[in-house]
């Protein structure tokens, strides 16, 4: 499983509402997928920034004007040492919480990578999901297509991770466009950023904004 753990650049958190920018799906019936859940505290004591260990956090990750944005080159080092065949530029948060999130690829030559992925599973898993991008579309996995041409537009993107179901959710502006089961584990976290996959581009780059925390209600 090297070949998934190669690269890694995100912003991560246990969930993320963005803003809507551009509708990208059309078709679905569109809902509000953050019905139930309350907002919470958005600071660095929910998340962290992981980065090439030999790099200092400003060459591949920034926050200006709202918008979070994360980059990182194929030959990039690993967050850590310790860990030869993981490159990181993470935000990371563990709380039972729905992650709603606004991405942008901003580089069209961005492929071969995850941009958002629940990582936590049971073996012989490391992860419960993971949204790809190749080629311009967004995939779960390595298939099915979830939506095709995403490059240099804004999409408001939720995933709900039900542990106790074994369910994961996935929408696109408002709008269930795919459902699978869990992967168990006890604990899990919510990544949003470029992580390099099998036939990754040398440079890669994805922006985020508009985001919050949200918990379901008591």
């Amino acid at each position: 499983m090297a070949f998934l753990f190669q690269k890694l650049a995100f912003f991560s958190l246990s969930f993320l509402q963005f803003a809507l920018h551009k509708i990208l799906v059309q078709g679905w019936e569109s809902s509000d997928p953050t019905k139930g859940f309350i907002s919470l505290p958005l600071n660095r004591s929910y998340y962290h920034i992981q980065k090439p260990y030999d790099l200092p956090e400003n060459q591949r990750y920034c926050f200006s004007d709202g918008v979070h944005r994360c980059w990182v080159y194929s030959t990039d080092k690993p967050h850590t040492p310790y860990q030869p065949n993981e490159t990181s530029n993470d935000c990371y948060c563990r709380d039972t919480i729905i992650p709603t999130e606004s991405g942008n690829l901003k580089d069209t030559g961005t492929s071969g990578v995850c941009i958002m992925q629940v990582f936590g599973a049971s073996p012989p898993h490391a992860t419960t999901l993971m949204l790809r991008v190749v080629n311009g579309s967004l995939l779960y996995y390595r298939g099915p297509v979830l939506v095709q041409d995403i490059y240099d537009k804004w999409f408001k993107l939720n995933v709900i991770h039900d542990v106790d179901a074994a369910k994961v959710k996935v929408y696109i502006n408002g709008c269930l466009i795919f459902e699978a089961d869990g992967r168990g584990g006890t604990s899990h976290a919510f990544k949003c950023g470029v992580y390099a996959q099998n036939d990754d581009s040398y440079y890669m780059e994805s922006r985020w904004k508009d985001i919050k925390v949200l918990r379901k209600c008591d």
